[in-house]
């Protein structure tokens, strides 16, 4: 295979990180083989149904789905960046699109604008949400003359929370994590302490095994995440305290300049345990309180000006994804550059 211009159809699915890790690694071969610059370019079909005056909250998610490819991908090229040139874009956006004919029209269409020469599609592609269109559109974008592949990617059963098995790295990182949690609250690290914190973790991580940790353990990345934590917690620790030193002036003036006010947006975080700890973030910062969070949207409580232009300045929604993503996710813009503290404010309070 020496394509070096590949089309690769997603949508959100449980084997679109297999994808695109197979997209990239495929063109880096192919590169390293003919020695041309390959090109992947990811496109996210969204049809411009029921669209009026107001676009669709799933407008929304595409383009965060295409910000999460850009950071798997700049992960997965390492040092090959040169050599790999990577495209992400939303089509049809100004069709109705209903059939698998419809979709294979704007695929096909993007590909010869653009010169590709081959589609690699996700097994778990499905843009329509319910009826399988797969087979179908793969045959009709095959009929336009472009070469059709699907990613070898692993096929999981679907089972409920219970009837999995834990791995032997879930059941070391759920022993580790209980019995540091353990000698943290008690306070003592001494022979008593050991001993029944090792019983109790013994006993949660046998009891949790597979039920507490749903992925598989990376230790390479766990232990990259685990090292920009340790960066993570000094920068929040200085947040808090320059929080703290505002507050106390607005507090100590004699004129309480407050400004309270609900506003609202979306941040680009995925996954519970990272929107767990922008939230929590936020709230340990003075000035502001996380209310509600809903998928990606943040409802935040703010008392000044000032701290919704921090807020709104995405340092601590930027330092979250250094954490979980790698310094790459840097990248992805603020919630003011995506203008979310124009169009995303909540009620004035009186």
């Amino acid at each position: 295979m020496t394509d070096t211009r590949t089309l690769v159809p997603v949508s959100d699915s449980g084997s679109l990180r297999e994808t695109v890790a197979h997209a990239v690694r495929q063109a880096t071969e192919t590169a390293s083989e003919t020695g041309d610059e390959a090109e992947i370019h990811f496109v996210y079909p969204l049809s411009g149904r029921l669209r009026f005056d107001k676009e669709p909250e799933e407008a929304d998610r595409a383009r965060t789905l295409l910000d999460r490819i850009d950071v798997w991908t700049t992960e997965d090229l390492g040092k090959a960046t040169d050599a790999i040139s990577i495209e992400t874009a939303l089509i049809g956006t100004d069709e109705y699109l209903f059939s698998p004919g419809d979709y294979a029209e704007v695929l096909v269409e993007y590909a010869r604008s653009h010169d590709l020469e081959a589609a690699v599609f996700d097994p778990g592609f499905n843009p329509l949400g319910t009826t399988p269109l797969l087979p179908t559109l793969e045959a009709e974008v095959r009929r336009s003359g472009l070469e059709v592949r699907e990613a070898p990617v692993t096929r999981r059963r679907r089972r409920t929370l219970l009837d999995g098995r834990g791995t032997l790295e879930q059941g070391v990182a759920l022993f580790g994590a209980s019995f540091l949690f353990y000698l943290l609250l008690a306070g003592s690290i001494d022979a008593f302490e050991i001993a029944t914190g090792a019983i109790t973790a013994g006993v949660v991580s046998a009891a949790l095994w597979g039920v507490s940790l749903t992925t598989p353990i990376d230790v390479v990345a766990t232990g990259g995440r685990l090292a920009r934590l340790a960066l993570y917690v000094p920068y929040l620790l200085w947040e808090i305290t320059k929080a703290n030193v505002q507050i106390a002036y607005v507090v100590l003036h004699p004129d309480l300049p407050i400004d309270p006010e609900t506003v609202e947006f979306d941040a680009a975080v995925w996954s519970a345990l990272p929107v767990t700890t922008l939230a929590n973030s936020i709230t340990l910062t003075p000035g502001t309180l996380t209310v509600d969070v809903s998928r990606r949207q943040f409802t935040v409580h703010t008392l000044t000006g000032g701290s919704r232009e921090d807020l709104f300045g995405g340092s601590l929604e930027r330092a979250v994804r250094f954490v979980f993503y790698g310094r790459s996710a840097a990248r992805i813009p603020s919630p003011r550059e995506r203008g979310d503290d124009d169009g995303h404010r909540g009620e004035e309070e009186p």
